[in-house]
């Protein structure tokens, strides 16, 4: 309890640090630059089942996820950018988010909830300004994404999280990164510790900064069209000493958004590979997705081909063990999960509030590729069906995609103006 109370000092502490900061220096004088802010966030109240869960019954649960809030600065003309996020699934989904196939951080079908400091980075852009020519340089450093796989989950149509998120994304590390944009196309390098969070509250490991790498290169040919490649090496990113095993990975993906017909069309498809303990195990994952709108309306599809590691499961079926080593990985499954939903926007405003009640069927199907798991010795079958109901409560965050910066951030939305 003095752990969760000390977590909460902190978030408070840092943003009225935050709004200190802003209210003072708009009182200084106008010699100083504008600051250009915009604050925004989520929650999506949602009632979840799933049948069946590990020990073959079926379980029924409320909460409330994706807890977001965000604040977005700019000064200087755009070229000083701030972004944060705090996530409060630590509150709202500590035992995590009733999700089969999903996994990663000890937790197994369930999704983990993400730490409270989400994202704390601040970049530079257009370094050079005029001296680079049609080249523009940029630096990020804090705590954030690697330059590295798709876009956040939390940022996509589906609700649900896909089982690959732990091979596409790399997420709430120490991170530094250089990007360098030259007309369409985009490079990005970053550095960063390899090591996962352990719990909501917990800071990277600051003394393994550096340990790990991952570069990106993004292509944008055509007007709604983005091309991306990965590469990574992520150093014991389950065992948070630094003696567990390394990861190489790989992704690919594909972006499209335009509209048809007048109607407003987003699809992605992806591939991503991960090796383990220098390629003594393999995952491969296939997934495409997505989602049409007509007004308020909007419906969505994503399939999902994934292979992930069947870890020792502790007392909990939910959980397992922590630190992850090789000898604890059991097995590799494959799931082929289908996801469909339909949501309407009834409540939109002026200022940026929407709120879309909305309802989400997955289907997966559930294979053992090696090693000594059995699904259905663990579920009962081989088929898991789960289904959502639930409420997306957004504001501003509309057309919002998390874990790009400098270079590679989108166009800067609408902001509200601080005259300094």
């Amino acid at each position: 309890m003095m752990r969760l109370h000390t977590h909460r000092g902190w978030l408070l502490v840092g943003s009225l640090i935050v709004l200190t900061f802003f209210k003072s220096t708009s009182l200084a004088g106008q010699h100083l630059p504008r600051i250009d802010f915009k604050l925004s966030g989520q929650a999506v109240p949602v009632y979840t089942r799933a049948d069946p869960i590990p020990g073959g019954t079926r379980l029924s649960e409320l909460r409330v996820v994706q807890p977001v809030l965000m604040l977005d600065a700019t000064s200087f003309g755009g070229r000083l950018q701030f972004h944060a996020t705090a996530n409060l699934e630590g509150w709202t989904i500590e035992r995590g988010e009733l999700a089969p196939g999903d996994w990663g951080e000890g937790f197994i079908d369930r999704r983990h909830p993400h730490t409270y400091v989400h994202e704390l980075m601040l970049s530079g852009r257009d370094l050079l300004g005029r001296l680079d020519g049609p080249v523009s340089l940029s630096v990020s450093a804090g705590k954030g994404f690697a330059a590295f796989g798709s876009d956040d989950p939390m940022s996509r149509p589906p609700l649900r999280y896909p089982v690959n998120h732990h091979f596409s994304q790399i997420l709430e590390r120490a991170v530094g990164v250089l990007g360098v944009a030259w007309g369409p196309v985009i490079l990005e390098g970053s550095l960063f510790n390899g090591d996962e969070p352990e719990r909501p509250g917990q800071w990277p490991l600051w003394s393994r900064f550096g340990d790990s790498w991952a570069f990106r290169g993004t292509l944008l040919p055509l007007e709604g069209v983005e091309l991306q490649v990965s590469r990574a090496h992520v150093h014991s990113p389950e065992h948070r000493p630094g003696q567990g095993p390394d990861q190489t990975k790989l992704n690919l993906s594909g972006r499209w958004q335009r509209d048809i017909a007048g109607l407003p069309v987003y699809a992605m498809v992806e591939y991503a590979r991960t090796e383990e303990a220098s390629g003594f195990f393999i995952y491969h994952s296939w997934l495409g997705e997505a989602q049409v709108q007509k007004s308020r309306h909007r419906a969505y599809y994503r399939f999902e081909r994934t292979e992930r590691p069947e870890e020792s499961r502790l007392i909990d079926p939910f959980r397992t063990q922590r630190p992850h080593l090789d000898n604890s990985i059991l097995g590799i499954s494959r799931w082929t999960v289908h996801t469909a939903g339909y949501g309407v926007t009834v409540i939109r405003t002026r200022s940026g509030l929407n709120l879309e009640p909305f309802v989400e069927l997955s289907r997966a199907r559930v294979k053992a590729v090696s090693g000594l798991f059995d699904p259905v010795t663990l579920f009962g079958d081989d088929t898991i069906w789960s289904g959502s109901i639930g409420v997306r409560m957004v504001w501003r965050m509309l057309g919002h995609r998390m874990g790009r910066y400098g270079v590679a951030a989108p166009n800067t939305p609408q902001m509200d103006r601080m005259r300094m």
